[in-house]
């Protein structure tokens, strides 16, 4: 809370950008301090990262900067946490299975599950009521106050924030659910909470001869399931989480995976479950691309690939 010299509780309007984990917790807690607290998400949802989304047929497939995206969760379908949910739950709002037996209940469970706990926070402590969905923040930045010649200051000075909110018109129609022209809203507050991550820009490597390989390339941002990759084969290039992850859900469908790494002593653990699937090959990391399929690697070996995933962050 805010205290004026004589002990009085001053309460600040406060914009909180995104309704993701963090941008929940910043809100409840503003609120409790007795601050009037507005949330702008620009997805219909809570969630931020953990809200799925399957449709990414529209989506760059290399995530353009230049492009405007529509898909900003990188979320998988078979995405597991990679904590145990002990340690992700908020202090006074454990993370622990539902009481009726539904949902998943496993230590590392599905995405799905984490959604389904920052929903049921949003129940539990009202937050829903001050989210406003569908609205994109488009710009914020402080008050002019050089026009007036005034002096203000530092207590005294305010945002603005311009949001542009979306309405989707048919809803019971799917030929008609396109969207209406975006409401822009201009609106002053005394405080920004910026809520709003930064995994939702995929980050590509520059290889030579990226921009001339004519087959697929794809960030795992935009990868869902593996069955579009049935019979083929394809290079990985990034051996975090979800380049683990996805290569080993790629055994089951495609030809050849062949994950590229910048280290090849790579951990036991890595090792023991590379040498289960005959069709998982590691490689070092990638040289050059080239216009026939071939990929080449530093040391020297090459393979021809149908599709590139980068799982590069």
């Amino acid at each position: 809370m805010v205290l004026e010299e004589n002990g009085n509780v001053v309460s600040k309007r406060v914009c909180v950008i995104g309704a993701g984990p963090s941008g929940l917790v910043a809100a409840r807690e503003l609120r409790k301090e007795g601050h009037d607290v507005v949330v702008l998400e620009q997805k219909p949802d809570i969630g931020g990262q953990w809200l799925y989304d399957p449709n990414v047929e529209d989506e760059d497939p290399l995530g353009n900067p230049t492009r405007a995206q529509k898909v900003h969760s990188s979320i998988y379908a078979n995405l597991r946490v990679f904590s145990p949910r002990e340690i992700m739950g908020f202090t006074d709002f454990p993370f622990i299975p539902t009481k009726d037996g539904g949902g998943d209940s496993r230590r590392y469970p599905g995405h799905g599950e984490v959604l389904r706990y920052l929903r049921d926070f949003c129940e539990r402590f009202g937050i829903r009521d001050m989210i406003r969905f569908n609205s994109k923040v488009e710009y914020v930045g402080m008050v002019n106050y050089t026009e007036s010649g005034d002096v203000v200051v530092h207590e005294d000075l305010k945002w603005i924030v311009r949001s542009a909110i979306e309405e989707k018109q048919g809803v019971h129609n799917k030929v008609d659910q396109k969207a209406a022209a975006p409401v822009v809203a201009e609106e002053v507050f005394d405080a920004v909470v910026v809520a709003s991550g930064h995994y939702s820009q995929p980050w590509l490597p520059t290889i030579k001869g990226m921009d001339v390989w004519k087959r697929k390339q794809m960030h795992s941002h935009v990868y869902r399931v593996p069955h579009p990759f049935k019979n083929e084969v394809v290079v990985i290039v990034g051996n975090s989480l979800s380049g683990q992850d996805i290569s080993m859900a790629l055994t089951s469908v495609a030809k050849e995976i062949h994950l590229s790494v910048k280290d090849l002593n790579v951990t036991e653990g890595l090792s023991k479950l590379i040498s289960k699937h005959e069709n998982l090959y590691l490689h070092p990391v990638v040289e050059s691309m080239h216009e026939d399929g071939r990929v080449s690697f530093i040391d020297g070996g090459s393979i021809i690939a149908d599709t590139i995933i980068y799982a590069t962050g």
